[in-house]
């Protein structure tokens, strides 16, 4: 019975396959939204977690001022706070015994220029420890070493897209000059790249030594910021507290809410980063569904249509003996073949735009397993919840007028 019901749906379906084939669109571009715009959120969501996980393993950030009640407290002059001092004792005290590297820095936006070309780049003042503690790979050359710092060298490090922007037409500049505020610095090395965009993009900066850059760049003695790597995941709370403590301690700071620095983990920045485009993928995720409400409304208008053609076939199936389940049964069946016959093809249609969008972007492919079954689900969903109405209204026609309409 169930097989000779398929087939006698299909071979409906099949009579009129225009409708057929409008009613099926409107679920394929329904699935195919749904998939390819949460693989799309997806796909950000996971560039921007490998964005900040590649800044750094374990990281710890130490910032001048405190977060508190969603205002900033500073110490006078706020944003002075920190000092290579406090650096130093982080590094070399007894009780932080959580910390593996310290990396001291400050930093801020500048031009260089090379001949006749220029770019705005992130400068950062920089010992050897921020290679390690960020994560930073070289690809030619070196990065800045103690020397440097000691003698506040002239030498600096570019970010690839630094390069390209500074030196397009060469494969290799090290060796060759830029100039940072009318002071003349030689390129040591050229880092790899990590990706990002806009003031996060890690390409785009420059690195200097530390001495230099407090001195004769930026003219300052306080820092920007202290990296930390903690030496593991499972210690990360314990190397904050330790720190926290310490400089509290040197601040002469007794009550913690009065802090005058902050301290962020990678976590806290995931976490953050991860709400955010999590909140993106369910706006793309609601956008598609409304697609997904039009195809199920046009899947019930078509089946509508077909009762009202059907009529008189409905009456004499009725009058032979049909029972009201075997007419449901039909038009639910009917209703089911479409939403499933739409949602393969969306799906199909939706792994294709998510491919698509990943090579023109340059992102990441991802189209997870979840998605694809909610897919399914949905589309069936669909085909009952949209084939149940004209099946009741079909199953409720009396045979008699059935049979007298025109």
């Amino acid at each position: 019975m169930e097989t000779e019901t398929i087939l006698e749906s299909l071979t409906t379906l099949t009579v009129n396959k225009l409708r057929t084939g409008l009613a099926i669109l409107g679920i394929v571009i329904g699935i195919g939204s749904v998939i390819a715009l949460v693989s799309l959120g997806q796909a950000t969501q996971q560039s921007v977690q490998n964005s900040i996980q590649s800044l750094g393993a374990n990281l710890l950030t130490v910032i001048p001022g405190s977060q508190n009640a969603g205002t900033v407290k500073g110490a006078a002059g706020g944003g002075t706070t920190l000092t290579d001092d406090d650096a130093k004792a982080i590094e070399s005290s007894a009780q932080v015994t959580a910390v593996e590297a310290v990396s001291p820095e400050v930093q801020s936006r500048t031009q260089i220029t090379a001949g006749d070309t220029n770019a705005n780049v992130t400068i950062i003042g920089a010992t050897p420890p921020y290679e390690s503690v960020h994560n930073v790979s070289m690809q030619e050359g070196t990065f800045i070493s103690n020397q440097d710092n000691q003698s506040s060298g002239k030498v600096v490090v570019l970010g690839p897209q630094v390069v390209q922007n500074l030196f397009p037409n060469t494969a290799d500049p090290v060796g060759q000059s830029v100039r940072i505020k009318g002071i003349s610095f030689r390129i040591i090395g050229v880092t790899v790249s990590k990706g990002g965009s806009g003031f996060a993009n890690t390409d785009n900066q420059a690195y200097i030594p530390l001495t230099t850059a407090q001195l004769q760049i930026f003219g300052q003695s306080y820092l920007s910021s202290i990296a930390l790597s903690a030496k593991s995941q499972a210690v990360m709370t314990e190397a904050e507290n330790q720190v926290g403590y310490l400089l509290l301690q040197r601040h002469q700071i007794s009550d913690p809410t009065q802090a005058d620095f902050s301290i962020f983990s990678q976590q806290d920045i995931l976490n953050a980063a991860s709400s955010t485009t999590g909140e993106f993928t369910t706006l793309l995720s609601g956008v598609a569904a409304i697609s997904l409400l039009v195809g199920g409304i046009g899947i019930m208008n078509i089946m509508l249509v077909t009762v009202t053609e059907r009529t008189r076939e409905i009456g004499l199936r009725k009058a032979l003996g049909a029972k009201k389940k075997t007419i449901i049964t039909q038009f639910l069946v009917e209703s089911i073949i479409l939403t499933f016959t739409g949602g393969i093809i969306g799906i199909i249609l939706g792994v294709i735009l998510s491919f698509g969008i990943s090579v023109f972007s340059n992102s990441l492919f991802v189209v997870s397993p979840e998605s694809i079954l909610l897919a399914f689900v949905v589309s069936a969903g669909i085909g009952v919840l949209f084939g149940w109405y004209p099946a009741q209204k079909a199953s409720g026609l009396e045979p008699i007028e059935a049979l007298r309409y025109e």
